[in-house]
């Protein structure tokens, strides 16, 4: 038996990148998959055939995480399409970097609606369809840079960090409903983002990587499944980073 069968999994931001590659390793995994991005384009498209391709039932949205009735919806119309919700992975993300001194508050404003403000409406709107189901998973995506700081990345690390202490707010509120609750922090992961920086830039930030390369998009979409799975049934609260050693 496959390590999701039969369970729904919504993920945000998962027409691309991480997210993307989550929504295949769960469909792999037998898991029915929503996905919403901010809109409904060709990716997404695209992606919605390759998941149903597994065999499983498959649904992409556009929808905005950052939106409080946005969200609302969102689970409204997955349940209504897919009839539960068993699994949330919060991977919706931006960045604005730069320094302080040079940072709008528009910019700082930003990366706290979409990466921190997205986690309490959907983790709000989907924890009555768990505390009904008394079972659930919610997964967010944080970042090493929550941990440890970033020198030019004030809003984005602010945001990661925030995620955390929420997430563990969160296991201890529902853990008595049989919901869960963690996080994963990435490190640098080779995305569609980190492709167009150049050669030199790559390789410099690989060599301050014990593990001496970048991570896959895969890598925490195997996590994301321990964690989603009854693998990690006792385990909430948590911070896994995928880092190849970057935190320690």
């Amino acid at each position: 038996m496959k390590l999701l069968e039969g369970k729904v999994a919504l993920i945000t931001g998962g027409a691309r990148g991480i997210g993307r590659a989550i929504a295949v390793k769960f469909a792999e995994e037998g898991a029915n998959v929503a996905f919403s991005d901010l809109k409904y384009d060709e990716q997404a498209e695209a992606l919605e055939k390759e998941l149903e391709a597994f065999g499983i039932s498959a649904k992409g949205y556009a929808s905005d995480a950052s939106s409080f009735e946005g969200s609302e919806e969102l689970i409204n119309s997955v349940v209504q399409q897919f009839g539960r919700i068993d699994i949330l992975v919060n991977n919706a993300g931006i960045t604005r970097d730069n320094l302080l001194m040079r940072m709008t508050e528009a910019d700082w404003d930003l990366v706290i609606k979409v990466n921190l403000k997205s986690i309490f409406n959907m983790t709000k709107a989907v924890q009555k369809v768990m505390l009904k189901q008394r079972y659930g998973s919610i997964i967010n995506m944080s970042s090493v840079v929550g941990l440890d700081g970033n020198a030019g990345q004030s809003n984005y690390s602010a945001s990661k960090a925030g995620l955390i202490g929420f997430t563990k707010s969160i296991a201890m509120e529902l853990g008595s409903r049989n919901i869960r609750c963690n996080a994963i922090a990435p490190g640098y992961i080779e995305t569609e983002m980190t492709a167009k920086l150049s050669d030199e830039v790559r390789k410099s930030w690989a060599e301050q990587i014990p593990l001496r390369r970048g991570g896959k998009p895969e890598d925490v979409a195997n996590v994301s499944v321990f964690l989603a799975s009854e693998l990690s049934s006792y385990v909430t609260g948590q911070v896994i980073s995928v880092c190849g050693g970057m935190h320690t």
